[in-house]
């Protein structure tokens, strides 16, 4: 049976409703997946900023470290080296005073005075002599080269960080993501892009107005694409063209 211009006209409504909230479904769902992805990026660029002050706290707390090992044996040697000065200062001030007293003894005019001085002082003499000022650093004693490090390599692989190419494990990072979410925002996105093949090409129950002012069957044309040609069933009695 031929299809009516006003069943024509209101199938082509519908598609254009259906069509038109089928659009709005999917301008919503982009929405929404923009919204996803700044959200993303905000919660990466946290983590990343976490991250690099994670870094920094370990490079700051094995500075320190450092740092502590260098102030130690800088203390040791020259406490060391100090105490050898204290000693070779000690040991000093006791032979300029023998030797003062020694030419003094010389000037005593009473020989029986000088003699009994001398032999105490020719003691005392002998016996400064003998003690040992051999405790000196050892040569290069005063050298920290040792305390050097390379942290060439440490510096290269810091300016070759990249992100991982493959996704962090929920121990490495902050759980699952939101990749799954935006999966499925996406699968979402294709189900409102499919075309409907399986929608049901029955009549519908919707009437709709004709501009004569008329009320038409709400029924809904099978368009065979290629062909540009339209069959449906009228219901109510709608009339023929």
């Amino acid at each position: 049976m031929p299809v009516s211009p006003q069943s024509e006209l209101s199938d082509g409504i519908a598609m254009l409703v259906a069509g038109n909230d089928r659009i709005q479904a999917i301008i919503t769902q982009m929405e929404e997946i923009c919204r996803t992805i700044e959200e993303n990026g905000r919660r990466q660029k946290q983590h990343l900023g976490l991250r690099f002050d994670s870094l920094y706290s370990i490079l700051e707390e094995r500075k320190k470290e450092l740092l502590q090992s260098i102030a130690r044996e800088q203390e040791e040697k020259v406490q060391r080296v100090r105490g050898l000065i204290r000693q070779y200062g000690d040991h000093l001030e006791a032979s300029s005073k023998l030797v003062e007293t020694a030419i003094q003894a010389m000037e005593e005019p009473q020989m029986a005075v000088y003699l009994q001085h001398s032999k105490e002082l020719l003691k005392k003499i002998t016996d400064m002599s003998k003690v040992s000022m051999s405790s000196r650093p050892e040569p290069g004693y005063e050298n920290m080269d040792h305390f050097s490090i390379n942290v060439d390599y440490v510096a290269e692989m810091l300016r070759t960080i990249e992100f991982q190419t493959e996704p962090l494990g929920e121990e490495e990072g902050d759980g699952p993501m939101e990749g799954s979410e935006a999966a499925a925002d996406e699968d979402r996105l294709d189900s409102l892009e499919a075309p409907e093949a399986a929608e049901d090409v029955g009549p519908r129950q919707k009437p709709a107005s004709s501009p004569h002012g008329e009320t038409l069957p709400g029924t809904k044309a099978s368009v065979e694409q290629g062909t540009g040609t339209s069959c449906g069933v009228l219901w109510g009695g709608g009339g023929t063209s």
